[in-house]
């Protein structure tokens, strides 16, 4: 690289343009961990730029294992406290936080630097795994998983991030898809690992990922830290003195820098919003309370401040306005909310659903529940390919959205006890190839209609809107396990058992608990059919929207596309 072209950072802050030569003009406009990412990426060898790919993996690796321990240990440590119907709960909180914490780490991203926001992430969710490793109650269980949650997106979205600096557009596709590979293995070590620690003592699932999580994030920090050091000794990138603002001064800066009333108003809205979901998806008629009417309109009306803000209000917006306007950005953004309310709207209960319905054990209910993971990162690696060779993604998400609907319903006809599990596997591999295909393009569709300097606020907005759509659909879901289930049970159990209804449908291991070909057992697999049946149906006719979004974004080409200087893609 030219050394005219150095890259010049503030320690501290912007750059004053009294103090920047002519030919750093085009630097002005991006904030420093931009420019400390493309000063890094020129300066790295292709050595260092494998082994912070192969830490990245191990990251992606650390993330599906404790996913897929989490996934199948939740049904039974809920039950441990009788709140197996909370699942829902826990999922709505844990979405919400994740939406909510995806636009500040993006900031310290961008203002920062790269590995500094990574390190912050995998701290905080060092602290949710030793608090979940050491709960001993529902609220701190629900407590350890928000902290876990916010650390682990931190982390993973670090490393989108990064793997965008350093892919070109034409192959970003086959990067995420190498990223998220792990899950290839995760998937399906999960389950067995998970019910080892189900006999012996669940909270050492999360210890040892205490223990694991920071050793996976160590060479990508310490690789970035070398890769800017040479940058800096190769006249590559430039560091000023610190400014020399006030201490008033710099909290006024950081405000600005930072959007904080807009992503205070961002964070607002959304707990609002998604809190009256949640309150009205796990009580039966609350519809009907003025409280939660109340709290979904003024959620509502703060995220509609939130946008005016961001348009007409904010200094620094977190994305450009344009970019907000276009119309592959926002088919993005709304394909992945539907996915996302379509999906929930039933997984939380499918571990269980297996167990109960289809005699499952817990290891076979998780290797069916993995079939999606497990086939996503292989069908990706393939999609990534299909892009980099064609120039172009729209055409996959034209076959992926019919594949994903088709099998949607084929899950209402199949959940029924008569059926066997063999249909259940064979449609989770349809999910898994039209799913995985939607929200890999929706990354990839994003980035290609943004700059390098928005790669971090668009993937943090795409974020927001999956996490916002998980939260709707586990609120949907929970709302019609809530209304359904009990009522089934009611209905449906044998008058021995009908007055016991309240503990079958708190705990699994009680549901469990009757034999196969028993009258309660046949009564509950019923009622878990019905409530799953109603699951399926509303998350399809949801996913039907999709259709509309795709045909909104527009067919950008990417073949001919390198947006970033070295690259390991």
């Amino acid at each position: 690289m030219d050394k005219d072209r150095a890259v010049r950072v503030d320690e501290e802050s912007l750059p004053r343009e009294s103090d920047t030569p002519q030919h750093e003009v085009r630097d002005q406009d991006q904030q420093n961990g931009v420019r400390v990412a493309e000063a890094v990426t020129s300066a790295w060898s292709r050595s260092s730029l494998i082994m912070a790919y192969a830490s990245m993996w191990l990251l992606y690796f650390v993330n599906g294992l404790n996913s897929s321990l989490t996934a199948n240990l939740s049904p039974y440590i809920t039950s441990e406290w009788s709140e197996h119907s909370l699942l829902t709960v826990i999922g709505v909180v844990t979405s919400v936080m994740g939406a909510a914490c995806v636009m500040p780490i993006a900031k310290v991203l961008n203002l920062w630097d790269r590995t500094l926001g990574m390190c912050i992430m995998v701290v905080i969710a060092i602290m949710g795994l030793i608090m979940m490793a050491a709960c001993e109650s529902i609220a701190t269980y629900c407590a350890a998983q928000a902290f876990y949650t916010v650390g682990f997106t931190g982390v993973i979205f670090s490393v989108d991030v990064i793997t965008s600096d350093t892919s070109s557009l034409r192959d970003r596709g086959l990067a995420y898809a190498f990223t998220s590979s792990p899950y290839m293995i995760t998937a399906f070590a999960g389950s067995p690992l998970g019910n080892q620690f189900h006999e012996s003592n669940w909270r050492w699932a999360y210890g040892t990922t205490c223990i694991i999580l920071p050793v996976a994030a160590m060479p990508l920090i310490i690789v970035w830290q070398m890769a800017k050091r040479k940058a800096a000794r190769e006249d590559r990138l430039h560091y000023k003195p610190r400014s020399t603002r006030t201490w008033a001064q710099s909290v006024w800066f950081y405000i600005i820098e930072f959007d904080i009333i807009g992503v205070m108003l961002m964070i607002g809205g959304l707990i609002l919003f998604l809190t009256s979901f949640n309150i009205a998806g796990n009580t039966v008629d609350v519809w009907q309370s003025p409280k939660v009417i109340a709290m979904m309109v003024v959620g509502f009306c703060v995220l509609l401040a939130f946008a005016a803000y961001e348009r007409w209000g904010a200094p620094k917006p977190f994305i450009p306005f344009e970019l907000l306007c276009d119309r592959t950005v926002i088919g993005a953004c709304l394909l992945d909310i539907t996915y996302q309310v379509s999906y929930y709207c039933w997984a939380s209960y499918f571990t269980s659903f297996l167990q109960v319905v289809f005699d499952t054990s817990f290891t076979q209910a998780g290797y069916i529940a993995a079939i999606f993971d497990f086939m996503d990162p292989i069908w990706l690696l393939g999609c990534g390919y299909l892009i980099r060779v064609t120039g172009r993604f729209k055409w996959l998400l034209m076959a992926a959205v019919p594949l994903y609907l088709l099998a949607s319903g084929l899950m209402i006809y199949f959940r029924s006890p008569g059926h066997s599990v063999g249909y259940m596997c064979m449609v989770q591999i349809f999910l898994a190839v039209g799913g995985g295909t939607m929200i890999l393009i929706e990354q990839v569709a994003v980035l290609a209609a943004a700059k390098h300097e928005n790669y971090a606020s668009m993937l943090a907005l795409l974020s927001v809107f999956g996490n916002l759509g998980g939260a709707v659909g586990n609120s949907v879901s929970g709302a019609i396990w809530t209304n359904t289930l009990p009522q089934k049970l009611r209905q449906m159990l044998p008058d021995e058992t009908k007055e016991m209804w309240q503990e079958i449908y708190e705990s699994l291991d009680v549901q469990l608990s009757y034999p196969v070909g028993d009258p309660t057992r046949i009564a509950i697999q019923n009622a878990y059919a019905s409530s799953q049946r109603n699951m399926m149906i509303a998350g399809t006719a949801v996913m039907g929207l999709s259709i509309i979004w795709v045909l909104m974004m527009r067919n950008i080409k990417v073949k001919d596309n390198k947006d970033v200087t070295k690259v390991l893609f």
